[in-house]
């Protein structure tokens, strides 16, 4: 069941969360995590809900830009991270890990 990300308390733990997984498995996004956070806050115009497991935030987020919705999720098989198209299944968007760019990301997140 997601988690519905209602204040700045939750938003603060999912977003450790996902850091500290990334500093021990997702070495090749660990820096990009948080350029990637400040988009989600800058597009979202719906509330952020995020993946729970174990009653734990996970690795899966998911935003709706006026009124679309997508999936930020971590590829464990390419070590990225992928913004999907309305779920974690859904076509891939675009892809990132610490060799994009802020302007990278302002520019895919721009176009949503």
């Amino acid at each position: 069941m997601p988690l519905t990300i209602t204040t700045l308390t939750l938003l603060n733990e999912y977003i450790n969360g996902v850091m500290h997984r990334a500093d021990d498995h997702g070495h090749n996004v660990n820096e990009i995590v948080l350029t990637l956070a400040g988009a989600v806050i800058w597009r979202a115009t719906q509330d952020i809900e995020v993946r729970t497991y174990k009653e734990e935030t996970a690795n899966i987020l998911w935003l709706t830009v006026d009124g679309h919705r997508y999936a930020l999720a971590y590829n464990h098989n390419t070590g990225n991270i992928e913004i999907r198209d309305r779920n974690q299944n859904g076509t891939v968007l675009a892809t990132f890990n610490n060799s994009s760019s802020a302007d990278d990301v302002k520019s895919i997140f721009g176009g949503l």
